[in-house]
């Protein structure tokens, strides 16, 4: 499939649905991808932090992808995370994505050991080098512990097969300098993770979100990137007021660290996307929570139904 440059849009970092033994929901699969295709989606990222990649066997992964690019059938380019410690894992990871008809892959810096930004330009450098597919890098440091610098970025964006970024710091001054520094360079693609900042970081100069409340409500977050990109201000306030209440809502329920996941494994699981069960180490809402989560998911339901009637 041939990509845009940029790649503009909504592309929801899909979860990965499980079965009790942590193996692949394949069911629940198939219906989630085409719940996130009819919603207009512009494209699906999976093995992301959404989709647990750290938590699941390779055996999954490998399943995952295979079926997922299956499953989407070139409708819209299917993202695929490769991040691993490991550079092996990571080329293996690759090279199932090719062979199954993915678009392009993702990777963040390894984690756990302490890398520098040299040694994250030549990580990536020779990352991309050895993968067939185009590359984007992916900045999360709360997760991965190391920020790819500003520097870091500029100096990798000159290798030809690495075409873009997704960050997730939620640093906003940190975005705009990348979208200064790549208004230059048109071709580069920046995305942002947090949903909570889409209207922020596209009005700085951002080509859209990577955005997982698209797993639940993927027109949602398709119609406030259209609103971004008409500058509907009425509509794009309206829209993002509907995001912001679903996050405050579905996210911050209970007081784990994993809320996010845990929160929108369990609203999907409402809708029968997925069954809700999460790789261990985390653990799913008891049903108590989740019984809880049930009325304020209610209420974000009708804010978003109500919002897109309008």
């Amino acid at each position: 499939m041939s990509i845009p440059k940029p790649f503009r849009g909504i592309i929801p970092p899909m979860i990965t649905p499980l079965l009790p033994d942590f193996s692949l929901d394949e069911k629940s699969l198939s219906v989630l991808i085409e719940h996130i295709i009819s919603g207009g989606v512009h494209g699906i990222f999976i093995l992301g932090t959404t989709g647990e990649f750290p938590s699941i066997s390779s055996k999954v992964k490998k399943k995952l992808i295979e079926q997922s690019c299956q499953l989407v059938n070139h409708r819209v380019p299917v993202l695929v995370g490769i991040s691993d410690c490991s550079f092996e894992e990571s080329l293996g990871l690759a090279e199932v994505a090719k062979n199954t008809g993915a678009d392009i892959l993702v990777a963040t810096n390894p984690y756990y050991m302490n890398v520098g930004q040299d040694e994250l330009v030549y990580y990536f450098s020779k990352l991309a080098d050895d993968v067939e597919l185009p590359l984007y890098l992916y900045n999360i440091p709360s997760h991965t512990g190391t920020k790819l610098e500003l520097e870091t970025v500029m100096s990798l964006s000159k290798h030809p097969n690495i075409i873009g970024i997704k960050d997730s710091s939620g640093d906003q001054k940190y975005f705009e300098s990348l979208c200064d520094t790549f208004r230059e360079y048109p071709e580069f693609t920046v995305l942002v993770g947090p949903e909570e900042i889409l209207v922020e970081t596209m009005n700085m100069g951002g080509h859209g979100g990577v955005t997982g409340g698209a797993n639940l409500f993927p027109q949602l977050y398709v119609k406030l990137f259209e609103a971004i990109e008409y500058q509907d201000k009425k509509r794009m306030k309206a829209l993002n007021d509907t995001v912001q209440f679903l996050s405050e809502n579905l996210y911050t329920h209970g007081t784990y660290q994993s809320n996010y996941l845990k929160g929108l494994k369990a609203s999907m699981s409402f809708e029968g996307l997925c069954q809700g069960i999460l790789a261990l180490p985390l653990v799913a809402f008891n049903e108590t929570e989740k019984e809880a989560l049930k009325e304020k998911y209610k209420a974000v339901k009708e804010a978003v139904t109500k919002v897109l009637a309008t």
